[in-house]
C-alpha cells in the first residue's frame, strides 16, 4: 500500500514536471470537503490521474498503512509568507531602526526604560498579533527582569505598537510621549517582536558591533545600494552567532551573493535564527538594566551540583531518593546531557522501588519559594524515568505555608503518576495554584507487584507561567528517516482551559515537516459558544535544553475567526454540526478541519538546537481565549485546572525525617527511631 502511495505521488510529480512550463507555480495543497485531496494549480490531466489515484488510496490506506502519508483531512492552510525582518523593511533607509534628528549615546541612562515598561496595542493590529506580543511579553518576563505594564493615564513616554509598513522601531527610549514600535504584516512571530522590542530597550544589531570583523566578514559589493549605514560599528561586548539581533547571511543582498560570511563555516546557517532571543542576549539585557533575578522564574534543578539546589530528601524508607550517575540493571543516564559527552559530571535523582516492601516511600522537598506575581499561576515540568511497577507511585504535591510562623505549612496532592512502565525520559507538566510561599514535594511509592527499577527525575523548573499541553513522539529519528514522504501522525486529545478539545496533526515530508490543529467533540460542547472565537491556538517545537530560561524553542500561533469559511463551511464550528464521525480509540467523536502551517519546520533546522532529544522530539501546545484584546492591552488571569485526588496525607509520611545534600549517605529509616539519630549525629560532630 505505501509503495502504491509513492508510485502515485511520484506519476503526478512527473505530470506536473513535464507541463511546468505552462504551469510553473509549484501545486499546493488543498482537501475539500469531499475529503478528496486536490493540488491548486495542476494541470487538468494530472488532477485526473490525481483523482484515480486518491479514489484507490482512500480504499486502501486503513487497512494497509501503519500511519497516513496523505495530507491532513480537510486541511485549511494558514497562508501568512513569513520573510526576514530586511526583506520586509526593503522601503525602510534604516532597516529596522528609526533614527531621530538628532544621534546619541544610546546607553546613557536617560535613553534607558524603566526595567517596567508602559505599552499600548493599537487597534489595527490584528488580533493574533496582539496576542504573540503578550507572548513575546511573557519570554522577558521569564529570562530578566524587563516587565511591560498596559500604559495607564500618568504614564507619559510609552511604547505605542502599531501595524505599520514593516518591521521597525527607535532605538531605547529616543524622546517623550509615544514612541511607536511597527508590527506590519509579516512581522508577527515572536523573534521578530523580540528583535524590534530589544532594539527599543537599547540594543543594536550583533553584526554592528566593535570586533565583528574578528567573527563575520561584510560583502559590502553584495548589498544593496543605499543599505551599507546598518552594518556600522557600534560597541557591545561577547559577539553571539546565536544573537536574535543578527541578521542572516543573505541580509540585504542584491542577489549577487551573500552578504555575511561567518569565519567559520559551522555559523553560517545559524546566524539570523528565527527562534528567539539567546542566552547571551539575555545576559547582556540583564547587564543593562542591573537585573538580579527575573519575573516569573521561579526554580531550577539539574543535580549537577552536589548541593542538590538545596533541595532535601525525607525518607520513610530503608533508602530514600539518591543523587546517582546511572542505575544498575537499567539503562538509563542522565538526561541534561543526554546523546552527549557527561563528562561524568551529570546526575540525577532515582528512588528504588526494587527489592522494597509496598508502602515503603522517599520524598524528595523543594526549597521554599514565594510567588510574586499578582496571577497566582504556576507551572512545575520535569522530566521523570519510570522503570518500576505499574503500581508504583510518583505524587506531586505542594506544601504551602500562611506566614513565617507556619512551620508544618498545609498540603496539597497536585498530580499522580502511577502507569505502566516507559523506560525512557517523559517531560511532565503539573499545573500550581499556591498563593503563598510554597514548597514542591515529589513522593516516590513501592507498590504491590515485583520491581526491576524505580523512578528517576532530572531537569525541574518552576515558573509562574501556564502549563501546555504534551505532545512527545518517541523515536522520532527513525521517523524522519524511514517514513514515506506525506506521513501524518496525530497528537493525543487535549482539552484547553476553558472546555474546547482539539488535536494536533504533523505531516512529514523530504524537506520539511507540517503542523495543524482541529476541533473536536468534547464533553463540554454543550457549554461553549459556537463557531469557536478568538482563540489563540500556539504550537511549539520545545528546544530540550534543561535549563528553562536558556531555551530557544520554535513557536508559531493563529487565532480563530468566527466568520472564517472554506468550501462553503465554517471552520469553527461545532464539530458535530460540520465535521466529521470517526473512532478514536474506544471513542466516537467528530473532528473539523485541520488548520495550520504548511512549512511550519524545515527539516535542517531541527539539529540547531536540542529539538530531537534521545531520540524524541516535543511539541507544545495551548489554545488560550485571547477574546479580550479586542478591546483592552492585556489578558485577565488563567484559569488553572487542577486535579482533585481523595488521598489523604499519610502521618507517617509527615513526621519523615530529612536529610540535605550535606548528609545524603545518612538516610533517615521507619526503623531508625530518633535516640539512635541523634546518637549518628553525635558522632558526627566529634568526628568532625
Amino acid at each position: 500500500m505505501c509503495l502504491i502511495t509513492s508510485n502515485c505521488f511520484c506519476a503526478v510529480e512527473n505530470c506536473w514536471a513535464k507541463l511546468s512550463t505552462a504551469s510553473p507555480k509549484r501545486p499546493v495543497w488543498e482537501i475539500g470537503e469531499s475529503q478528496e485531496a486536490v493540488l491548486v494549480g495542476l494541470p487538468h490531466i494530472c488532477q485526473v490521474k490525481m483523482h484515480f489515484c486518491i479514489s484507490l488510496l482512500l480504499s486502501l490506506a486503513l487497512a494497509f498503512c501503519p500511519a497516513s502519508s496523505m495530507p491532513p483531512p480537510d486541511t485549511v492552510g494558514i497562508n501568512e509568507e513569513w520573510k526576514d525582518i530586511p526583506d520586509i523593511n526593503k522601503d525602510l533607509r534604516e532597516g529596522d531602526i528609526v533614527v531621530p534628528n538628532r544621534r546619541n549615546a544610546i546607553l546613557g541612562n536617560q535613553y534607558r526604560w524603566n526595567i517596567s515598561i508602559p505599552y499600548e496595542l493599537s487597534v489595527n493590529l490584528s488580533l493574533n498579533y496582539k496576542g504573540v506580543i503578550l507572548r513575546a511579553f511573557e519570554q522577558f518576563r521569564l529570562k530578566s527582569c524587563i516587565d511591560f505594564k498596559p500604559r495607564a493615564a500618568e504614564n507619559i513616554s510609552y511604547i505605542s505598537v502599531e501595524s505599520r509598513d514593516g518591521c521597525w522601531t527607535y532605538i531605547g527610549r529616543a524622546f517623550a510621549g509615544a514612541q511607536t514600535l511597527s508590527i506590519g504584516d509579516g512581522c508577527g512571530i515572536k523573534a521578530f517582536i523580540e528583535h524590534l522590542f530589544l532594539h527599543a530597550l537599547g540594543f543594536l544589531h550583533e553584526h554592528t558591533r566593535y570586533d565583528r570583523d574578528d567573527y563575520v566578514t561584510i560583502n559590502f559589493k553584495n548589498i544593496i545600494t543605499g543599505y551599507s549605514v546598518i552594518f556600522i560599528f557600534f560597541f557591545f561586548i561577547l559577539y553571539d552567532y546565536y544573537s536574535v539581533m543578527h541578521y542572516d547571511k543573505n541580509a540585504l543582498s542584491n542577489g549577487n551573493g551573500s552578504t555575511i560570511i561567518t569565519k567559520y563555516p559551522e555559523f553560517e546557517d545559524v546566524i539570523g535564527q528565527l527562534l528567539g532571543m539567546s542566552e547571551y542576549d539575555v545576559i547582556k539585557l540583564n547587564k543593562l538594566y542591573k537585573c538580579n533575578s527575573s519575573i516569573s522564574f521561579l526554580d531550577h534543578c539539574s543535580f549537577d551540583d552536589a548541593s542538590l539546589c538545596q533541595m532535601s530528601v525525607c525518607s520513610a524508607a530503608d533508602y530514600g531518593w539518591q543523587r546517582v550517575k546511572s542505575v544498575s540493571g537499567i539503562n538509563v543516564t542522565d538526561h541534561t546531557y543526554l546523546g552527549k559527552d557527561q563528562n561524568g559530571t551529570s546526575f540525577f535523582m532515582h528512588f528504588s522501588t526494587k527489592a522494597r516492601n509496598q508502602g515503603d516511600a522517599s520524598r524528595l522537598e523543594s526549597k521554599k519559594t514565594t510567588p510574586k506575581r499578582y496571577c497566582k499561576v504556576q507551572c512545575l515540568q520535569f522530566y521523570y524515568y519510570h522503570s518500576g511497577h505499574v503500581s508504583d507511585q510518583l505524587n506531586i504535591w505542594i506544601q504551602e505555608y500562611q506566614n513565617e510562623a507556619d512551620s508544618r505549612g498545609t498540603l496539597r496532592l497536585m498530580d499522580q503518576i502511577t502507569e505502566p512502565p516507559g523506560n525512557y525520559w517523559k517531560l511532565h507538566h503539573v499545573p500550581l495554584n499556591a498563593n503563598k510561599t510554597f514548597r514542591v514535594v515529589f513522593e516516590a511509592r513501592k507498590g504491590a507487584g515485583n520491581s526491576s527499577g524505580g523512578f528517576s527525575l532530572d531537569d525541574i523548573n518552576i515558573s509562574e507561567t501556564e502549563c501546555p499541553h504534551t505532545w512527545q513522539i518517541r523515536d522520532f529519528e527513525k521517523v524522519l528517516n524511514n517514513s514515506v514522504s506525506g506521513t501524518l501522525m496525530f497528537s493525543p486529545l487535549f482539552y484547553s482551559s476553558d472546555g474546547y478539545r482539539f488535536q494536533a496533526g504533523l505531516s512529514v515530508y523530504q524537506n520539511y515537516l507540517s503542523i495543524f490543529v482541529r476541533l473536536v467533540s468534547g464533553v463540554y460542547d454543550d457549554q461553549l459558544q459556537w463557531p469557536c472565537p478568538w482563540r489563540q491556538i500556539t504550537f511549539q517545537m520545545l528546544d530540550q535544553n534543561a535549563h528553562i530560561q536558556k531555551r530557544m524553542s520554535s513557536e508559531k500561533s493563529f487565532t480563530t475567526d468566527p466568520s472564517l469559511i472554506h468550501s462553503n463551511v465554517s471552520v469553527w464550528d461545532h464539530p458535530r454540526k460540520t465535521g466529521t464521525r470517526v473512532i478514536i480509540g474506544n471513542e466516537t467523536i467528530y473532528v473539523g478541519r485541520f488548520v495550520g502551517y504548511q512549512y511550519a519546520i524545515m527539516k535542517e533546522d531541527l539539529t540547531k538546537r536540542e529539538f530531537i532529544k534521545g531520540g524524541d522530539i516535543i511539541f507544545l501546545f495551548t489554545l488560550q481565549d485571547i477574546s479580550e484584546l479586542l478591546q483592552k492591552n492585556s489578558l485577565p488571569c488563567p484559569k488553572v485546572t487542577v486535579k482533585n485526588f481523595n488521598i489523604s496525607f499519610n502521618a507517617a509520611f509527615k513526621q519523615g525525617p530529612c536529610a540535605t545534600s550535606d548528609c545524603l549517605g545518612i538516610f533517615c529509616t521507619s526503623s531508625t527511631s530518633y535516640v539512635n539519630l541523634l546518637v549518628v549525629c553525635f558522632h558526627l560532630v566529634l568526628n568532625w
